[in-house]
């Protein structure tokens, strides 16, 4: 799930997260702290001379006061900065529409690719964690969060949570820093307004 307009530059630049977008436009000091290590409550636009415009997403689903007491093993800021070090996939259709349909988010369009998983995992296996919860989100009782939420996935306790029941046994699917490479693998982006898909903008 990307802003709007944002296509041209993912297939050119890669799909990248907050810190390595962060790294490439020069972003530095109490500009990059307020971005990657604070809550985000709206889109952050920043620019280069070079790269032009890009748009990082906001946080509102992970308001620093639910947050804080969620937290197991580190700081508020050291998770903003956990996640923003990481790119993000959500491996069921299911969760990107009711986050399209959320009150914060119904009204805009978006850019959604479309990726081949296995592509994704076979090249990028080394630098991907699993998540078994949004981590994206928290609430007052929300389930717990740090240090541990995201494993390798040679380190996933996939069966334990598929014996506990679970609907999920993977929520998200997190690859370190950026996907460069990320055209490879993106079968085609659509564009979806309301929760559902208007049109096809590229298709591989």
């Amino acid at each position: 799930m990307a802003e709007r307009g944002s296509w041209p530059s993912i297939r050119k630049l890669g799909l990248l997260s907050t810190s390595a977008l962060l790294d490439l436009f020069g972003v530095k000091g109490e500009a990059r702290r307020r971005i990657e290590s604070q809550w985000r409550p709206e889109c952050v636009s920043i620019r280069h001379r070079i790269y032009g415009e890009a748009v990082i997403r906001d946080q509102k689903p992970l308001h620093v006061g639910a947050l804080e007491n969620l937290l197991d093993d580190m700081s508020v800021s050291e998770y903003y900065e956990l996640l923003n070090k990481r790119t993000f996939f959500w491996v069921r259709k299911e969760r990107l529409v009711t986050l399209l349909n959320a009150r914060a988010y119904r009204g805009k369009t978006y850019d959604i690719l479309v990726v081949d998983t296995k592509g994704l995992v076979e090249k990028h296996h080394d630098e991907i964690t699993l998540s078994p919860i949004n981590s994206g989100a928290a609430f007052g009782r929300g389930a717990r969060r740090g240090s541990s939420t995201f494993r390798r996935i040679d380190e996933y306790p996939y069966q334990d949570l598929v014996e506990k029941k679970r609907e999920e046994a993977v929520v998200e699917l997190a690859v370190d820093y950026a996907v460069k490479d990320i055209s490879t693998f993106t079968v085609r982006v659509e564009e979806w307004a309301g929760g559902t898909s208007s049109r096809v903008i590229w298709e591989r």
